[in-house]
């Protein structure tokens, strides 16, 4: 079965599978004063903290192991309710990560676009 969803309706991933928006993640090629880096993920991070919208810039190193879409085109995020649940069905782009104690983090890949997936332990 196809899915069409219809201009009043909201995506399956927030109105039946319970997903909730977290941000939307914009890689940078630029140092951004002020970013945060998480050195076992050879990358930097900013405006999260600060944005009402949930707008996090990213910055790769180099040698960031992470897959070339991920790194060139923005990606949405949502907060899963168990990321092993939620993964299942779809292409993973890479392994899923810690970036910081209690998250879990999946990319996966849908149409072509990254989405990131977040169980948050609260």
């Amino acid at each position: 079965m196809e899915y069409k969803r219809h201009e009043h309706e909201l995506p399956l991933a927030t109105e039946k599978w319970g997903w909730k928006y977290h941000h939307l993640g914009i890689p940078v090629k630029e140092p951004i004063p002020g970013e945060r880096h998480i050195p076992h993920l050879k990358l930097y991070v900013k405006g999260f903290d600060k944005s009402p919208f949930g707008i996090e810039l990213m910055r790769f190193e180099d040698d960031c192991p992470f897959d070339d879409i991920i790194k060139t085109m923005p990606h949405i995020a949502f907060e899963v309710p168990d990321l092993e649940e939620a993964i299942k069905d779809f292409e993973l782009l890479g392994e899923p990560n810690c970036p910081m104690e209690g998250v879990k983090v999946a990319m996966i890949k849908h149409n072509g676009v990254p989405i990131e997936l977040m169980e948050i332990k609260k």
